[in-house]
């Protein structure tokens, strides 16, 4: 178990590395000929389209182990609409318009939960069954809110952030799993919480937590190093790069933030799989189990980076 997670984990993370830099520097690259006609008569790609289209690959097998658990529940939850439904929301998030006044913008994100909510009922129903059709219908919010809005909030976050803020998220949060593993497997000594996550340990916790703090204050002397942190904006048509820096006061307490929040989440899937009967939520990644076994935590971090993000930039 251990080879294969250093194996892959090591994979995983030249992938993610590759990824980021694309998307970065897709950032600087300024459209001209087919290409500003394909994009509307943009000058420059919107932000984050790597990362999007990541996304659209990874929310169909995530709902789809999503469903499997609902499935060993009981529930008769429908995989095409919970990927269907996480997409829409995920996308809806990430696309409104920031010169979308908010009362629009909440409305456009009920009218999805709406969409989203009489679409399943009406499936379900299609043959004359009633039974289970409320069951499913929740099935497919819970996948909208958990995977769809949750996945929104990285994407949107991506938009009005550089790639390396977004991939300073995901490495942060990350490395508290990563910290608490290696402590816990060598030192843990006192039980978290043995009723739902048997293995984890105050002390593997306590070590991802300074593997977690360690990263984002590494991350924060980047950002005041280097200019990997400035994001790229257009707005009205006018392109500018911002610069973005991060104290290091700001990265001690959002690296403690990001490590429990992330924990938090990976405790979260290890209640949905423990209320399902399940391991691990599939087997798509080697050593790891499935993909929401690698995506628990920075979905959950994800909406408090958001609006860290946000207060820190004043937005």
């Amino acid at each position: 178990m251990l080879s294969k997670r250093l194996i892959f984990g090591s994979l995983m993370i030249l992938a993610v590395l590759g990824l980021f830099w694309l998307d970065a520097w897709l950032d600087t690259v300024r459209l001209s000929g087919t290409w500003q006609w394909v994009f509307l008569g943009r000058d420059y790609l919107p932000a984050g389209l790597p990362l999007v289209g990541v996304a659209m690959v990874l929310l169909p097998l995530a709902a789809r182990e999503l469903a499997a658990i609902f499935r060993a529940n009981g529930v008769a939850a429908h995989t095409w609409l919970i990927t269907v439904a996480s997409i829409v929301a995920a996308m809806a998030v990430y696309a409104i318009p920031r010169s979308l006044n908010a009362p629009t913008g909440v409305t456009i994100i009920a009218s999805v939960l709406t969409v989203c909510f009489m679409a399943t009922l009406f499936w379900h129903a299609r043959h004359t069954k009633v039974e289970g059709a409320v069951a499913a219908a929740g099935a497919t919010m819970f996948a909208v809110a958990y995977l769809g809005l949750l996945t929104g909030f990285l994407l949107a976050t991506r938009r009005w952030h550089s790639a390396w803020v977004v991939l300073a998220v995901i490495l942060i949060t990350k490395s508290c799993d990563i910290g608490a593993y290696f402590t816990g497997r060598y030192l843990g000594r006192h039980k978290m919480i043995p009723w739902l996550s048997p293995k984890k340990t105050w002390e593997g916790l306590a070590g991802g937590v300074v593997l977690s703090v360690g990263a984002c204050v590494g991350f924060a002397y980047l950002s005041q190093a280097t200019s990997l942190s400035d994001v790229h904006l257009t707005v009205q048509g006018t392109r500018s790069v911002e610069p973005e820096r991060f104290s290091m006061a700001w990265a001690i307490p959002v690296g403690v933030l990001f490590a429990l929040l992330g924990q938090l989440g990976d405790l979260t899937m290890s209640l949905f799989k423990r209320d399902a009967g399940v391991k691990d939520a599939g087997q798509s990644i080697p050593g790891f189990g499935g993909v929401l076994d690698v995506l628990d935590s920075p979905l959950l971090v994800a909406p408090a980076a958001f609006w860290v993000l946000q207060y820190h930039t004043g937005g």
